[in-house]
């Protein structure tokens, strides 16, 4: 869990299957947040895999764990259930915006990934405002048919954070 950032060098060369393959299962997993599928985000995570939710000023001063840390899928999905059941919050959509994302081949069927983000947020009463903006740093598993996050750290830049982070990022 290194606050390293990703940097593509120029001796790496992706497949352009590959990269399109990371491109749409990022695009999906975006998707399923901003349409409200919330029951499919576990999915996208490896059985022991790492959610994470900091701050760029938590990540460089080496502050391990932030705003939100899940550790295993069990706890992503039990994230999903307190969603449902015991969180009480007003309504509202996201609208994530990406950007292209940087591949490095880590080893063999894992890639490391950097991609930017922009999240807005519409409320019930139609509110609209730019909520978060950011990076991921991930690690994909790319070994079976359906790629799953073995690691989304998702770094905001900013550490001012709304109290309404109830939905993922």
């Amino acid at each position: 869990m290194s606050a390293t950032p990703l940097k593509a060098e120029a001796t790496t060369v992706i497949d352009p299957e590959i990269h399109l393959r990371i491109e749409d299962f990022l695009t999906c997993y975006a998707h399923v947040l901003d349409d409200g599928t919330i029951d499919e985000w576990p999915g996208f995570f490896a059985e022991d895999a790492i959610y994470q939710i900091t701050t760029r000023e938590n990540c460089e001063a080496g502050y391990p764990i932030g705003v939100l840390y899940c550790e295993g899928r069990g706890m992503i999905t039990d994230r999903v259930k307190a969603l449902k059941t015991a969180n009480i919050f007003e309504g509202h959509t996201y609208c994530h915006i990406l950007g292209r994302p940087s591949v490095r081949q880590e080893r063999l069927g894992v890639v490391a990934v950097r991609s930017n983000f922009s999240v807005f947020r519409t409320m019930e009463d139609g509110k609209a405002e730019l909520f978060a903006t950011g990076k991921y740093l991930d690690r994909i598993d790319l070994r079976d048919e359906q790629p799953r996050f073995l690691e989304r750290r998702v770094i905001l830049d900013s550490r001012r954070i709304d109290v309404l982070l109830v939905l993922p990022l």
